[in-house]
This record gives structure tokens, C-alpha cells and sequence, in this order.
């Protein structure tokens, strides 16, 4: 079933309707913008090197790497897969 936004008041930060928090992963945050109170999201395992969830769009099935919101993103990674593509 099918996820709706609770909170998006800060860019980096989602909060879904089933309480679940997560952190956005910083070159996915522009994806995050059109989201709406009505957006529907699944939330899905992933393999990636700092992140084993995302979050997808049901609309667009556009894809934001996330981690949970009370977790920081470890910044050396996150600087050479920024840098990186």
C-alpha cells in the first residue's frame, strides 16, 4: 500500500503517512520538490553503497535514495559520490 507525505516542511527530511522519517539523499533532494500532501509513495529495499531504501514516486516512478531520518549520511561518501555522478 501505497504511502502519502505527512511532512515535508525541511528539503532534506520526508515524513509518510505511517510515521516512518527519512533522511533524502542530497543529489535526490530536487526530485523531492513537486511532491504533494496527495503524492502516493512505496517505500523499496535498494543495493547502493550508503543507503538500503528509497523512496518512489507512484507518479512518475522517479526514485529518491534514503536513509532513516534519525541517521546522518556519512560525509566523506557522500562528498565522493557527489563528486563522482
Amino acid at each position: 500500500e501505497a504511502m502519502k507525505i505527512g511532512r515535508h516542511d525541511r528539503s532534506y527530511l520526508v515524513e509518510l503517512s505511517d510515521n516512518s522519517a527519512w533522511r533524502i539523499w542530497p543529489g535526490d533532494i530536487s526530485k523531492t520538490l513537486k511532491w504533494l500532501p496527495t503524492t502516493e509513495i512505496d517505500v523499496v529495499r535498494v543495493e547502493h553503497q550508503v543507503c538500503s531504501y528509497a523512496l518512489v514516486d507512484r507518479s512518475d516512478g522517479s526514485l529518491v535514495r534514503v536513509i532513516k531520518a534519525d541517521t546522518d549520511w556519512p560525509v566523506d561518501t557522500v562528498r565522493q559520490l557527489l563528486s563522482t555522478g
